[in-house]
Parts: C-alpha cells; structure tokens; sequence
C-alpha cells in the first residue's frame, strides 16, 4: 500500500487518518487530502490532523470532521494550504474577512499576503478599496444618480472610521406571488395576501449581510458573494418581517410593481381567485 501523501513527520502506521478526508466547514463539505491539511505543521489544521488519536475531533451526523467557520471562505484556505500560494478573484470584497480566517487558521504567511498593501499616494494600496466587476450594470448606474455622493465613496465608505460601518450601497429587490379570493360582494375571504414564499434577488454579499440565517440558499449555494442572484428565497413569509430587516440594515423603498390577473372563477359562486405578483425595490447609499 502506498503511503506516500502522508505527512513525513509521522509513520504510515502511526497516521489514524485516511489518505482521503472529507470536511464540513460551515455546512460546506470539501474532500482533499491528508497531505494538504498537514502541510503546514504549525497551523490549526496541520495540528488537527497530526496527532495520534481523532478523539476530540468534531464531527458531523455522517461523520465528517466538523469546523466552524466560514465554508465559503474555506475554499481559499485549501488552496493556500495546496501549494502556499494565494490566488483570488478579480477585485475580491471579502479580503478583510479572508484574513481574519487565515489568522484563526493560524496561517501567518497568509495573512501576510492578505495584508493592505501601503502607497505614497494613499494610506491603502489598491486592494484597499476595489471596484465592483459588475459596477457597469444598469442597477449600479442608478445608484450613483440616487446617492449623493456617488458610487465610488460609497464603495470606499469603509476606509473613513465609523462612516456606514463598513456597510456598501446596492439594491434588493423582494418579490413574492400572492393570491386572494374575491366573491360576488366584492369583499376579501381571511386568506387575502397569501403568500408562498419571498423571493430575494441583488447582490449575494448584500443579501447575507441583511437576512443572514432566515435566507434560504439552497437553490444557489455556491454563489460567490460578488456575483448577483435572483434564486434565493427567505425561511418565512411575514413581508413586514422582510422590510424590518432592510430598514435595520439601512434600506430605504425606492420602487414598487405589481401584476394580478383571475386564476379560477367558482361556475356556481361566482367567487374568484386572483394570484398577483409583486417586487419591492430597496435601495442603501
């Protein structure tokens, strides 16, 4: 049996891991190796992983090793942690966040790389405040006409201390379909505004940041945060509770539609049921 992608320091009969182990990070499952997760021996995973027992290892119902941080984020770990290089996205946002990862991780070199870099000609380098690849989409562009002070001082409001709390402009838009009875007297049954589910559609970041928990991401889960949706869906269906949440983050209603059209007239009764369907625009600066 070849043990070669085991961790040198130890024998290949001291090593109580499989060469193949699999992670849930987050509710995020990743699958690499035992080389990968011990090739750093003083970080947190290389001294995980290095000991001569898993008891005390936390695991999932189906037995995966269990850590509790951010899965997204963990992607780019594992790739540091392949070849101790750091590759990312054109014009990351979550570089503050990556590295506040990379210190728990206890990866010093990453967090190194992670680093605002420093320039002549302002406090923070380049990677200090990015644009956003899709800043040329229509939504973005009324945006600018919206705030007062424009995108770009929106998208680098987090370099001012205390302005906006480090929070960024954009839109979400809320939808959801509703149906309702109307009978012979015109008036409404109990069931008037039910609604099946709210739909979330704008930038991924933008949505977690506002619904956090109550946002059901399992028809889009691998959606970068930089990236636009328009898949997700909230875990309840009170529309107040939707706007309460908006408001606290800052959300303000700019626009509003909505389309209703007579789904089933009773023959006998003459009631009918429409079913409508409405979008919310919400707008921060």
């Amino acid at each position: 049996k070849d043990f070669s992608g085991y961790h040198s320091g130890i024998s290949a009969e001291e090593v109580p891991f499989p060469e193949i182990i699999e992670l849930n990070v987050g509710g995020q499952v990743y699958i690499t190796r035992y080389s990968t997760l011990t090739s750093v021996p003083d970080s947190l995973l290389g001294e995980m992983f290095s000991r001569k027992s898993t008891k005390g290892l936390a695991r999932d119902t189906k037995g995966r090793f269990f850590v509790d941080r951010d899965g997204f984020l963990f992607r780019y770990i594992l790739d540091y942690m392949r070849d101790q290089q750091l590759v990312l996205p054109d014009h990351f946002p979550e570089r503050g966040r990556l590295q506040r990862e990379a210190e728990f991780f206890n990866l010093p070199e990453l967090v190194k790389l992670l680093a605002p870099k420093i320039s002549k000609q302002n406090s923070l380098g380049d990677d200090g405040c990015q644009s956003d690849p899709e800043d040329s989409s229509p939504g973005i562009d009324t945006a600018r006409n919206l705030g007062s002070y424009g995108a770009a001082s929106a998208a680098c409001a987090s370099l001012v201390p205390g302005s906006m709390d480090n929070k960024r402009s954009g839109f979400i838009t809320i939808g959801y379909r509703g149906s309702y009875t109307l009978g012979r007297d015109s008036h409404t049954d109990a069931k008037f505004r039910r609604v099946a589910r709210i739909m979330v559609c704008g930038k991924t970041s933008l949505a977690k940041e506002v619904f956090g928990e109550t946002l059901n991401e399992s028809r889009d889960p691998d959606r970068p945060p930089e990236r636009y949706t328009s898949r997700y869906y909230l875990k309840f269906t009170f529309l107040e509770q939707a706007f309460d949440k908006l408001a606290d983050a800052g959300f303000h209603m700019v626009a509003c539609n909505s389309t209703g059209t007579c789904a089933f007239a009773h023959e006998q009764t003459d009631d009918k049921i429409w079913t409508s369907y409405t979008e919310y625009v919400f707008y921060r600066e």
